[in-house]
């Protein structure tokens, strides 16, 4: 197993993402966090991406029903067998647990793509999945965190966890390194036309998003 180059703290670098493309982008459940007497419930917001025959799932994580997760991607004509890549913002549990109900996926994260047995190593910084879908190191919620970025006819789609929700919040409780991750949010900031947090719905960013 390869030994980890994290991130966290190195300059985040300039990669060119174009402003209109042949993605389309869907959210198949808004995420939440919250709240109630039996523990937290923690929801990932999940993200159907497709360009061509490319079919890209985004954190699926924690959801309240499986059959209703598949039963949102069959509304899009799409089976759990013909997603081609899944797409880990990070490794926390509640954004990569239903990894296995798409069984003909390759996985990606910020270091590796994984395709049944085979661990293929690479930076994930500008890989792209598809002409209109790449990814993106945006360390800050943890050093090994990766944006999915879709150039859509109607703008840029980033698909990340540098925020939970519209709102930020503005300190990351889980950051290591709030700079990090407010070098991060500006990045993502200077190219995004639409944000799709962590566990919230997407959201335009304006003046009053938190940095």
């Amino acid at each position: 197993m390869p030994e980890s180059d994290a991130p966290a703290g190195r300059p985040v670098p300039s990669t060119q993402v174009p402003t209109t493309g042949t993605a389309r982008v869907r959210v198949l459940q808004d995420g939440y966090a919250r709240e109630d007497e039996e523990g937290d419930r923690v929801g990932s917001t999940i993200t159907l991406i497709t360009d061509g025959e490319t079919a890209v799932i985004v954190d699926p994580g924690m959801v309240w029903s499986r059959a209703a997760l598949i039963s949102a991607l069959a509304e899009h004509d799409i089976a759990p067998d013909d997603v081609t890549d899944v797409v880990f913002s990070h490794h926390h549990p509640d954004h990569t647990i239903n990894a296995a109900l798409f069984p003909a996926a390759r996985i990606h994260d910020f270091w590796a793509v994984y395709d049944g047995d085979l661990w293929i190593s690479r930076d994930a910084e500008g890989a792209e999945l598809s002409p209109s879908i790449r990814l993106l190191l945006t360390p800050g919620h943890t050093d090994q965190d990766i944006s999915t970025v879709a150039s859509a006819p109607d703008g840029v789609y980033v698909c990340t966890h540098a925020w939970w929700a519209a709102d930020g919040p503005a300190s990351d409780p889980f950051s290591p390194d709030q700079a990090v991750l407010s070098r991060s949010r500006q990045r993502i900031l200077d190219i995004a036309s639409v944000i799709i947090p962590g566990h919230g719905p997407s959201f335009v960013p304006g003046p009053g998003t938190p940095r």
